[in-house]
């Protein structure tokens, strides 16, 4: 999302500056170079959730994620669609290639402090042609994840002071509420 053109700029960055307002003077982030974020609900033949991790610094901590990233961000690419930009991410984090994507659903990701809005995405068909774990500024480790075991194990990931994002969740529970079952829950 664009931020409105009287909105003032308190301060730039590259890749994200702090905006304001006018008239209200609500302070927000925007991220100049991207039209969008993507994550993806990537599920191997066997059901299992293939899952990120890697340190966050704003946080200060591990963060257990879907994989993801930005559309957009790349010179040239500025008009990237959504869907290439999750099959490029995929790629690049996890070393898959996905033969069948959906979109799940799409929402701000924190609607009171950033623009950034976020895709979700479902990949099936997964086939590996990479070691994957990120490009040379990412450090990611890649976990495979039983979905029924999927609270479980994140529950333990923060038992060891890692962080655990929230669209999991939601990507699991748009996958089941889409899906041809009667109830949707959050775990399967």
């Amino acid at each position: 999302m664009k931020p409105q053109p009287k909105d003032e700029l308190l301060c730039p960055g590259k890749f994200v500056e702090l905006r304001k307002t006018v008239p209200r003077g609500w302070e927000y982030a925007h991220r100049p170079n991207a039209k969008g974020a993507v994550a993806i609900l990537a599920l191997t033949d066997d059901k299992k959730v293939v899952i990120t991790e890697q340190f966050r610094p704003p946080v200060d901590r591990y963060v257990i994620e879907l994989p993801a990233g930005l559309a957009g961000d790349i010179p040239l690419q500025e008009d990237e669609p959504l869907e290439t930009a999750a099959r490029r991410e995929l790629k690049e984090e996890t070393g898959y290639e996905a033969k069948n994507w959906s979109t799940l659903g799409d929402g701000p990701s924190s609607a009171g402090l950033s623009t950034e809005h976020v895709t979700i995405f479902q990949a099936t068909g997964l086939t590996k042609v990479s070691e994957g774990g990120g490009d040379a500024t990412e450090d990611i480790a890649i976990h495979y994840v039983t979905m029924s075991d999927i609270p479980n194990w994140c529950a333990d990931r923060q038992r060891e002071g890692k962080m655990v994002d929230f669209k999991i969740f939601a990507a699991l529970y748009l996958a089941r509420s889409k899906s041809h079952l009667t109830a949707a829950r959050l775990w399967f």
